[in-house]
């Protein structure tokens, strides 16, 4: 089983100046948590795309490059691209670089988006949201294939024979499909086999059950063997020393990223009783002592079957000395117990 971290760059207020935190300084420290995770020996690193103020990466295989300079064998990947607003051919192409770069590390999650800047921005009608995302998988799937691409669509000029260059070191770009949790996502990571991931930021880990057993039940429908549907599972992440440190340290941090900013704004404000809910042992928020997180993610294991687990690590302004003690603890503490049990699950059956 895999094991990794992701940020999505969010910038929060700093309360000493009312300002947003600095996206240079940001950008550079989620660098660190990167290098941190490799010299620690975790397996995956993500990095989300976001095209508002409030976040500081646009295009995640910029830090990717930097950060493949400075590691050795943490494999690499978008949380996610957003398909939808982005050409397949470039997206295909920095990924490729991103590829030679890390000697074969490169990955890519590729999603839709629930925010609807990059849409405004790149000029694509959220209208067409879900046809231009079918469309544009076609020709990334169609890219991948092969060194030279005929297709043809309604929302970009046709391509008759056309060669992609770069290739990547890699024979193909691994490609997973991010997902919300709408059944219609599940089908189709399914029926292309595609490995997915799903993002849980709320609720009980129980809820997703149905989803992944339809993910799979419909795959191997479409002929795909079982180890092709492999499953990831993403939500937001803090351990420390111990259970009640872990709530007490986070709890306001978490609160704060949640929160709407405007009026009528993105999110919801989450109480203590809430906030206990989504942390217990069921609940989609990963916190809590090394012990509790060793158990919950074997419980998603078992109750989800995922084959990878990626904890949002850094969220609400949390200083990094908070987010690198947590990277560690993960790596140290939380990694090999997991490792170990799903080796001996695996050999027993």
């Amino acid at each position: 089983m895999e094991l990794g971290i992701l940020s999505l760059s969010d910038l929060q207020t700093d309360p000493a100046t009312g300002r947003l935190h600095d996206p240079a300084r940001r950008t550079r420290e989620i660098v660190s948590y990167a290098i941190a995770a490799d010299q620690a020996g975790l397996d995956v690193f993500g990095l989300g795309e976001h095209h508002s103020p409030d976040f500081s990466v646009a295009n995640p295989a910029v830090p990717l490059a930097a950060i493949a300079q400075a590691t050795t064998r943490i494999r690499l990947t978008s949380a996610v691209s957003v398909l939808s607003t982005l050409d397949p051919v470039r997206l295909h192409q920095d990924f490729a670089s991103l590829d030679h770069l890390s000697q074969g590390r490169a990955e890519i999650i590729a999603g839709r988006s629930a925010f609807l800047e990059a849409f405004t921005l790149f000029g694509i009608d959220p209208a067409h949201y879900d046809d231009v995302f079918a469309e544009k998988l076609d020709l990334l799937l169609a890219i991948r294939a092969g060194e030279h691409v005929t297709w043809s669509g309604r929302h970009r000029p046709a391509l008759d024979n056309v060669p992609v260059p770069p290739r990547p070191q890699q024979k193909k770009l691994p490609l997973w499909l991010g997902v919300g949790g709408t059944p219609a996502s599940a089908e189709r990571a399914a029926r292309l086999g595609l490995p997915m991931t799903l993002g849980l930021i709320g609720g009980d880990i129980r809820r997703a059950r149905p989803l992944t057993e339809h993910y799979r039940a419909t795959g191997q429908a479409a002929g795909h063997t079982p180890d092709t549907l492999r499953l990831g599972l993403t939500s937001h992440f803090y351990v420390a020393k111990t259970s009640q440190g872990a709530r007490d340290a986070l709890y306001p941090y978490y609160r704060e990223y949640l929160r709407p900013k405007t009026p009528n704004g993105r999110g919801w404000l989450i109480d203590a009783d809430q906030f206990e809910a989504v942390a217990s042992p069921l609940g989609a928020l990963m916190t809590g002592s090394p012990q509790e997180v060793i158990d919950k993610v074997l419980t998603e294991r078992e109750l989800l079957g995922i084959d990878r687990f990626m904890g949002q690590i850094d969220f609400g302004g949390m200083p990094p000395g908070m987010v690198h003690d947590s990277i560690e603890l993960l790596a140290t503490e939380v990694a090999p117990a997991i490792r170990k049990e799903t080796a001996t699950r695996v050999t027993t059956a």
